[in-house]
C-alpha cells in the first residue's frame, strides 16, 4: 500500500465522529462501602462473664465489631442506633434445637398425614422465629431427610433469614432404640433415610455418611429417651466400643459429638468415649459428674420443657407411655442439673426447642437460675460457653472486636430480672438489623 493511501485512511479515521455513548463499555461503578454503625445503650453484658459496662457503645464496621467500650467516641458519619435505657448482649446461642421439626402438634397427624416435604417448606418460619427471639446461632441436633443442611445453606447464602447454624443431619441410634420408631406393627414401613446403625463398623460408616451429607457435628443416642416408645427412659443403647468408635471416627473428620443421654450408665460411657457434650443428662449421678469435670464434658440440659410436655402433650395425643416417662424424670433432671452446677461442670444453653414452640427458647433462663445458676452465669452459658462448645469462639458469643456483629437488646436489666430475655426488643445479625430500631 502506498504512503499516500495510508495517509488518506488515517485522515478519514480522524474525521469520523466518536462512537455513540450507548456503544461504549460503561465504567464499573464502585460498590458503596458498608456503613459504620454505632449502637449505644445504658449497659452492656459482653458474654465473657465480666461485669456489665455502663454507657456502652459498640462500633460496627460491615459484618464485624470494630470496638466496644464505655463512652466510646462515635466515628464521623456513622449511623447511630440509640437504644436508650436498654441492655445490650451478644446474640444468644441455643445448642440444642430442632428448628426443622416445626412446632409440637398432633402426634399421629405428624406421623401419618405429613411428609418431610411439609417440614421442609415451613422450616424457614421457625428459623426466623428463633432469630427474632434473640438466638442468632443454634446447633440443630437432629433432623430428617437433610432438611437442616438445606436450611443452613439457604441461610448462609442469604436466601432465607435465620440464625447461624451447625447441623447434625440424622441422629445415629441403635435398632429398637430412641432413633428407631417403635410401638407399631412390624409390617408398617416408613420410607425415609435411616439413622439406625449397629456394631462398630456400621457406626463408623454412619459417621462418614453424615460428614458426606454436610454435617457440622455428629449426634448419637447413647441411651433411651422420653419421646419414644422403648420401655426405659435411660437404659444404655450403645456399648462402650460402639461409642468409642463413633467419637474416634468423628475426630478423624474433625467433628465433635453430642450425645443424647438420660441414663447414668449411658452418660458415663459417652463421657469416657470423649463426646463434647451430654444432652439432657437427666439421671446424671455423682460418678458421671466427676467424669464430666475431669474431661471437660459440657452439660446441655433442657430444664424448661418438662413444664410444656406435662401440660400439653396429652392434648396433642402423645402416647401415655411418653408422658409417664417425662413425669418420672422431669424433677430428677432439674435436681441433677443443680448438683452438676454446684460441682462445677461446664454448662451450655440448650432448650430442645421443637418439643415446645420455637421462639420460646428464652423461657429456659428462669429455670436455669431457679436450679442453680446466677443470671450472669445463665447468660454466659448462652453466649461464650456455648460458642466454645461449638468451636466458634472466634466468631460469636461475645461482644468483642473482630467477632460478628451479632447483638441483641432487652429493655430492662436481665441481671435483676432474667425473664427480660424472654422479651428481646432488638436483634442484629452480622451488622444487619433484624428486629427493632429500623
Amino acid at each position: 500500500m502506498s504512503v499516500a493511501r495510508l495517509a488518506l485512511i488515517a485522515a478519514l479515521a480522524l474525521a469520523l465522529p466518536p462512537a455513540p455513548a450507548a456503544a461504549q463499555e460503561p465504567a464499573a461503578a464502585a460498590a458503596p462501602a458498608p456503613p459504620v454503625i454505632a449502637v449505644r445503650a445504658a449497659r452492656l453484658i459482653d458474654g465473657s462473664g465480666s461485669a456489665p459496662i455502663e454507657n456502652a457503645v459498640v462500633v460496627i464496621d460491615g459484618e464485624r465489631i470494630r470496638a466496644v467500650g464505655r463512652d466510646l467516641a462515635i466515628p464521623e458519619g456513622a449511623r447511630v442506633i440509640d437504644l436508650g435505657g436498654a441492655t445490650l448482649l451478644p446474640g444468644l446461642i441455643d445448642c440444642h434445637t430442632h428448628v426443622t421439626s416445626g412446632d409440637p402438634g398432633d402426634y399421629y397427624e405428624g406421623l401419618f398425614r405429613k411428609s418431610h416435604v411439609d417440614y421442609a417448606v415451613t422450616a424457614h418460619v421457625f428459623a426466623r422465629r428463633t432469630l427474632d427471639a434473640g438466638f442468632t446461632t443454634v446447633r440443630e441436633v437432629g433432623s430428617y431427610e437433610l432438611i437442616d443442611v438445606a436450611l443452613r445453606n439457604a441461610i448462609n447464602a442469604g436466601e432465607v433469614v435465620g440464625p447461624r447454624m451447625q447441623v447434625a443431619t440424622l441422629m445415629i441410634g441403635a435398632t429398637g432404640g430412641h432413633v428407631d420408631l417403635t410401638g407399631f406393627s412390624p409390617y408398617l414401613h416408613f420410607d425415609e433415610m435411616s439413622g439406625i446403625a449397629d456394631g462398630v463398623d456400621a457406626v463408623r460408616k454412619a459417621v462418614r455418611e453424615r460428614v458426606k451429607w454436610g454435617a457440622d457435628l455428629i449426634k448419637v443416642a447413647a441411651t433411651a429417651g422420653v419421646l419414644s416408645e422403648e420401655e426405659s427412659v435411660g437404659a444404655p443403647q450403645y456399648t462402650q466400643a460402639e461409642l468409642d468408635a463413633i467419637v474416634d471416627e468423628a475426630a478423624q473428620w474433625e467433628k465433635r459429638v453430642a450425645a443424647h443421654a438420660h441414663g447414668a450408665e449411658g452418660i458415663k460411657r459417652a463421657v469416657r468415649a470423649g463426646v463434647a457434650s451430654i444432652e439432657h443428662g437427666s439421671l446424671l449421678d455423682d460418678e458421671g459428674i466427676r467424669l464430666m469435670k475431669q474431661r471437660g464434658t459440657v452439660l446441655v440440659a433442657d430444664v424448661y420443657n418438662d413444664d410444656y410436655i406435662l401440660s400439653e402433650f396429652t392434648r396433642l395425643g402423645y402416647p401415655q407411655k411418653m408422658i409417664d416417662k417425662e413425669r418420672s424424670i422431669g424433677r430428677l433432671q432439674r435436681e441433677n442439673f443443680q448438683k452438676a452446677v454446684r460441682a462445677g461442670v461446664k454448662v451450655a444453653f440448650g432448650s430442645d426447642a421443637g418439643v415446645y414452640p420455637h421462639g420460646w427458647n428464652g423461657k429456659q433462663f428462669a429455670h436455669m437460675v431457679r436450679w442453680g445458676l446466677t443470671p450472669l452465669q445463665a447468660i454466659t452459658a448462652a453466649t461464650s460457653s456455648a460458642a466454645e462448645l461449638m468451636g466458634w469462639q472466634d466468631r460469636v458469643g461475645r461482644l468483642a472486636p473482630g467477632l460478628y456483629a451479632d447483638l441483641i437488646a432487652v429493655n430492662g436489666d436481665p441481671l435483676a430480672d432474667v425473664t427480660e430475655l424472654e422479651r428481646v426488643t432488638f436483634v442484629m445479625k452480622g451488622g444487619a438489623v433484624i428486629k427493632g430500631a429500623q
